[in-house]
């Protein structure tokens, strides 16, 4: 150690020069490591040492490489530390049963994925020399099999995955989900540094509340101080602009906190709603007048309620911002790849653009994946996304031996201390589906109030949902919203019930597998989950597809790139109940992605015209299943795993236009084996997320599939829109003998502009037929201008990497010329290729 004097906190990244080995192999075996954060199946395939998983079958080639236990190391020199100053090793995530050796010591034991550590290494660094850190991971698949074995008194079940999983601490989907592979991965998931430091700054945060008017903001703001610090000082800015500037000294246990007063305080407001200002918080140690330390974050403060009130249709949930009613339009989001250290800023910007391009306002964040880096919540601040943050607990009973729970009770403060200072966090949530594990298998829910009782049941998670973890979001994240599970109806009550809490609604696809033209009638008062599976964008098969005699919809490659239960089956289901019947591989992949936009426009149409005004706002919410793949495969996600966009994406984004127009005829379930025809009620409505209400001009029209010509005159109305609501505007009746030879095309004008355009058409589609349409396109620099003579169902232009879409998977009607901007685009109609309903 040197007699250096007084420095600046130092990180030294320990990024490169790593290496890896079987830990069953000798010491020659060692493989370069390109850089860290790793996890051991891509380093091996950078080597050539095993195959991609992503292609193919080889999945099962590449199995054993979870079965076995590896170990990552790395040399470095000792840095050079002046009197005072300590050394840490930092290592913000080991993936999973980890032990940390340094010079032949052990330091550290792990067995969390989800939690950093931190060690002191003063005295374990070897002076003027060269220090050897070894992490051996052991198999988190073995692993959990042990501990399953060693609790055997706790009834394990889980879907999807061994059961083992539910006693790791790891992210439940390496395991295998109906959506991805088994890959269980190993490795310094996240960064591994040395900071040197005499004193430093651990935590800030703040807590504040605003006046009835939100005129006014008092808070504090905390921090917590490692180390001596004659005073701390606290700056708030805002463009540029010093809002505060204080100083306080630490107390005796290094905490340091001071008192914060803003009128007329900018709030934060989900994107659609109003601006999303951040705030820039700096936090600085200063010793002797000079700083030592200094930490920056952004803030934004927001008024943010979970509205559940009585009313005519049972108990509502919504959220209401900054006393602004919101429509939580959006997504589900699981890991973006199974191999976490790949996925990049430019990755999670990539995801997070296109949710908010959508229409999107909120995205959820699923518990059976991983607490996503910080980045993803920072682009939430700022993009204005909404987040429901589950914890890590997913479709399993979970057992709740001591150890066990005291490393969940440590994870979960850790990441609520990590998260609480985002004010995109609208919502934590303990878990996903353990709920309707406990109804299904009939586990036993208690009606006492203790919490010790319910150890003792067949259902012991209860303890972890119902008292640990909203035990510890109190006391770290005061005034934050919390909910046992998703979907949560109450405690031992039906998770099913549409009156109350959110649901997942799966009797569309799964259970009973209705029609997805039955949507309006199933959903809940927040709908958190609800899908359509289909297969991706052909580029995207072709990735994982090499033979070319398995380039067809029923290969077992394209079979085990599908991993939900009955898949293919289901998918067959919903596209021959709808469409007719095809044996061309890329009809079939346009007829899969087509009845999965349909069915999110059924969905969404209908859910958000239940956002009628204050009182009467039946759905607070709709959460597609998913929006994207942690691989190249057939899923429920509406953008696939290369970021391209589906049919279903843009469907979901024209609905959540700020004003969107719907029109929808009565459903007559043709499968009926005496359907005869009979006259159908159809309805005309509007959907305005403004604040204040707008003067606009409606139109309807009634044209003919076979002819192009309008069947009776067009019905046009001068409205006035609510704000924040729904507008019905009209309601009438097909007769028998038309109702299948007709389309509705309605659109919405505001000032003179054409804003939204909907259309309904006679289902199945499967029963008409779409000749010539007399369809007319041409490109005008980088957008493609669409007229036609005849109603065209479905216009899709195939996804081109680099070029960005305005809209896709359109209706085109006569007389209404439409145009798809291409940015990025560069060329003429022979790069161009679409499709529409034949």
């Amino acid at each position: 150690m040197g007699s250096l004097g007084p420095r600046k906190p130092r990180n030294i990244p320990l990024e490169t020069g790593w290496h890896l080995k079987d830990a069953s192999k000798s010491q020659d075996n060692w493989i370069p490591v390109q850089k860290v954060p790793s996890v051991v199946h891509t380093e091996l395939i950078r080597q050539g040492r095993i195959s991609d998983p992503y292609v193919g079958l080889n999945e099962l080639d590449v199995e054993w490489v979870g079965e076995r236990s590896w170990v990552y190391k790395v040399a470095f020199n000792t840095p050079e530390v002046a009197h005072g100053e300590e050394v840490d090793l930092v290592l913000e995530g080991l993936d999973t049963f980890a032990e940390v050796v340094l010079n032949q010591k052990c330091i550290l034991k792990s067995a969390n994925m989800f939690i950093g550590h931190r060690v002191n290494i003063n005295d374990r660094l070897l002076c003027d020399g060269t220090n050897q850190l070894e992490i051996v991971f052991s198999s988190a698949l073995e692993q959990g099999r042990c501990l399953e074995k060693e609790h055997s008194k706790h009834r394990f079940i889980a879907h999807n995955g061994e059961t083992g999983r539910l006693a790791v601490r790891k992210a439940q989907y390496h395991w295998g989900w109906d959506w991805g592979p088994v890959l269980m991965t190993a490795g310094p998931w996240k960064p591994v540094r040395l900071e040197i430091y005499q004193s430093r700054i651990t935590d800030v945060w703040t807590t504040y509340e605003l006046s009835d008017n939100l005129h006014v903001l008092q808070g504090t703001v905390h921090s917590q101080i490692q180390g001596h610090a004659d005073v701390v000082r606290f700056r708030l800015f805002l463009d540029n602009e010093t809002l505060f500037e204080t100083e306080a000294a630490p107390s005796a246990d290094g905490q340091v906190k001071v008192d914060i007063t803003l009128d007329n305080p900018r709030l934060w407001y989900p994107i659609g709603y109003g601006s999303q200002p951040l705030y820039t918080l700096i936090v600085e140690i200063l010793v002797n007048h000079n700083v030592r330390y200094t930490t920056t974050k952004k803030v934004g403060f927001r008024q943010l309620e979970l509205v559940q009130e009585d009313d005519v249709f049972g108990t509502s949930f919504y959220f209401r911002v900054n006393h602004v009613d919101v429509f939580c339009g959006g997504s589900c989001w699981i890991p973006a790849d199974n191999f976490l250290s790949e996925v990049s800023e430019t990755s999670y910007r990539k995801w997070l653009n296109l949710l908010v391009r959508g229409n999107q306002n909120m995205i959820r964040v699923w518990g059976g994946g991983v607490y996503e880096q910080d980045v993803f919540y920072d682009l939430c601040d700022e993009m204005g996304i909404l987040v429901w943050q589950d914890f890590m607990f997913a479709c399993g009973s979970y057992p709740t031996w001591p150890g066990l729970l005291q490393t969940i009770e440590d994870e979960a403060v850790y990441n609520c201390r990590r998260l609480r200072h985002h004010p995109s966090i609208a919502l934590l949530c303990g878990s996903n589906e353990d709920y309707q594990i406990q109804e299904w298998y009939g586990l036993d829910y208690q009606q006492t109030d203790d919490p010790q009782e319910w150890l003792k049941s067949t259902f012991p998670a209860r303890y972890i949902y119902e008292y640990l973890l909203p035990k510890v979001v109190a006391a770290e994240v005061p005034g934050t919203r919390y909910w046992p599970c998703s979907p949560f109806t109450g405690g031992g009550k039906n998770s099913g019930d549409l009156t109350i809490g959110d649901i997942h609604m799966w009797d569309v696809w799964h259970n009973k597998q209705e029609k997805y033209q039955k949507y309006c009638e199933l959903g809940g008062r927040f709908n958190s989950e609800f899908g359509l599976a289909s297969l991706p964008c052909l580029e995207t098969i072709k990735s994982f597809v090499t033979d070319q005699s398995e380039m067809h919809g029923q290969s077992v490659t394209m079979d085990f790139h599908n991993k939900a239960d009955g898949q293919e089956r289901r998918i067959a289901t919903y596209v021959l109940e709808n469409f007719r019947q095809t044996s061309d591989f890329e009809t079939w992949i346009y007829l899969t992605q087509l009845a999965q936009s349909e069915a999110m426009i059924y969905a969404y149409k209908d859910w958000r015209r239940q956002w009628r005004e204050p009182r009467l706002r039946q759905c607070g919410g709709a959460l597609a299943w998913q929006l994207n793949d942690c691989w190249p495969c057939s899923s429920w996600s509406i953008v696939d795993y290369y970021h391209r966009p589906k049919p279903a994406y843009y469907a979901i984004k024209r609905i959540l236009n700020p004003i969107a127009i719907g029109v929808r005829r009565e459903h007559h379930d043709w499968s009926n084996s005496h359907l005869r025809p009979q006259p159908l009620q159809y309805w005309l409505w509007v959907m305005n997320s403004g604040h204040t209400s707008i003067k606009a001009k409606v139109e309807l029209r009634f044209v003919s599939i076979q002819t192009g010509r309008d069947t009776e005159s067009t019905i046009t109305r001068d409205v006035e829109l609510i704000g924040n609501g729904v507008t019905e505007i009209l309601e009438g009746q097909l007769e028998d003998k038309r109702q299948h030879a007709v389309v509705l095309a309605a659109r919405v004008w505001v000032d003179g502009q054409c804003v939204s355009r909907d259309a309904d058409w006679p289902q199945p589609f499967k029963y008409t037929r779409f000749p010539e349409r007399g369809l007319s396109l041409s490109v005008h620099e980088t957008h493609l201008v669409l007229s036609t003579e005849k109603p065209v169902k479905g216009f899709v232009i195939e996804e081109k990497d680099g070029v960005q879409l305005s809209d896709n998977g359109l209706d085109l009607m006569p007389g209404d010329p439409q145009s798809i901007k291409m940015e990025g685009f560069s060329g003429g109609m022979d790069q161009i290729k679409w499709r529409f309903l034949e």
